[in-house]
């Protein structure tokens, strides 16, 4: 042992938990109290005087032994604020620097997004955090985004700055956001589908039917209507002759429609427009759709409407009815209009009872079919 070293005598405390640990790592200590709580020593040189001990909570100690522990914690908050400070530096460069959306004015007072390029998820965020601060600054109230499906990787940012899914097509999604802290009057997604069944009669009193190959009726051997869904810009007229033709290889020709129905919650929470519309047939060999048709035939309008699920289904009852009526009775149904709009240069259909209002509003006040 050194020198300087103290021998420590076996009456040291029990009760000192430090000292004990000492004693069991071996440790020398080169200084300690003469009079330290029963501690007996014997030295061949002068005692030093004790160093003061130790406070709880200086844990980290520097070069010599001094206590650190607040100079650490005074750069870690030191270098918190700086990488804060660089963090929002970063950012504000960012958004200086971000790129242009390319964007239009809509017809109410918003802007359309409209992507069409790459762009870099991050760029494009930082982008669109500019775009929308000034945006809100003018005023604009109702953003929108249309994103190409090869843009789909520009989604999540959309989304985390607010935007909300408003509806899809094939080729892209459209998202919206609404910049005040009110609630939003952007219109809702398209709320309907329209749909189409034909009433087609020959000479012989026959009608047009089919048996489907999926759905509900499929192997129940029941004869129906042909009826389809009309497509995206195609109008109910060209649609019911499209699906006649499809489904049973009959060209026909639109007279009028009969009726129509509304009904909710049909396809994906859609609600469903259904027209019922007359044809003329203008041919009557058939030939059957293999995909989705597993017979069509012509039969007779005694024989279709004997059938137990016509009894029981109310529309087809109701269509059969309305068909003979405009056959039998001249029901008078409604015939399609090309007019103008008073808004854009493009035309439309209007849908009416032309027969009637030409009786009623005399012969020298009739509608031109071609207003």
């Amino acid at each position: 042992m050194a020198a300087h070293s103290l021998s420590l005598s076996l009456s040291l405390p029990t009760r000192t938990p430090l000292l004990r640990r000492l004693l069991r790592r071996g440790t020398v200590l080169s200084a300690a109290p003469p009079a330290a709580r029963g501690l007996r020593c014997t030295s061949s040189s002068s005692s030093a005087a004790a160093p003061p001990r130790p406070r709880r909570g200086a844990l980290f100690l520097g070069a010599g032994g001094t206590r650190q522990r607040g100079a650490v914690w005074s750069r870690t908050m030191s270098s918190s604020v700086n990488s804060t400070a660089v963090a929002e530096s970063a950012t504000a460069k960012k958004e200086a620097n971000a790129e242009p959306l390319p964007f239009v004015n809509d017809k109410h007072g918003g802007i359309i997004i409209e992507m069409t390029t790459l762009m870099d998820p991050q760029v494009f965020s930082a982008s669109l955090k500019s775009a929308l601060s000034k945006w809100r600054e003018q005023g604009i109230r109702g953003v929108w985004i249309k994103l190409p499906i090869g843009l789909a990787n520009l989604i999540q940012s959309a989304v985390e700055e607010g935007f909300w899914y408003h509806h899809a097509e094939e080729t892209y999604l459209m998202l919206a956001y609404w910049l005040p802290n009110t609630t939003h009057t952007l219109p809702v997604n398209a709320t309907h589908r329209v749909g189409v069944g034909a009433f087609v009669m020959n000479d012989k009193r026959e009608v047009l039917a089919v048996q489907e190959k999926s759905g509900v009726l499929r192997g129940l051997g029941v004869w129906k209507f042909p009826t389809g869904v009309v497509e995206p810009g195609e109008d109910i007229n060209i649609g019911a002759v499209r699906e006649v033709k499809e489904e049973t290889g009959i060209d026909t020709e639109f007279i009028e429609v009969l009726a129509f129905r509304q009904s909710h919650k049909a396809y994906f929470e859609k609600s469903d427009l259904f027209f019922v519309c007359i044809m003329r047939p203008l041919s009557f060999n058939i030939t059957k759709q293999e995909s989705e048709i597993e017979d069509a035939q012509w039969i007779p309008v005694e024989e279709f409407a004997a059938q137990p699920f016509v009894q029981k289904h109310e529309l087809v009852k109701y269509i059969l009815e309305v068909g003979l009526a405009k056959v039998d009775k001249e029901y008078a149904g409604f015939s399609p209009i090309l007019i103008k709009s008073a808004f854009t240069d493009k035309q439309s259909l209007f849908y009416m009872n032309k027969r009637d209002l030409d009786k009623a509003s005399g012969s020298d006040n009739k509608i031109s079919p071609g207003l």
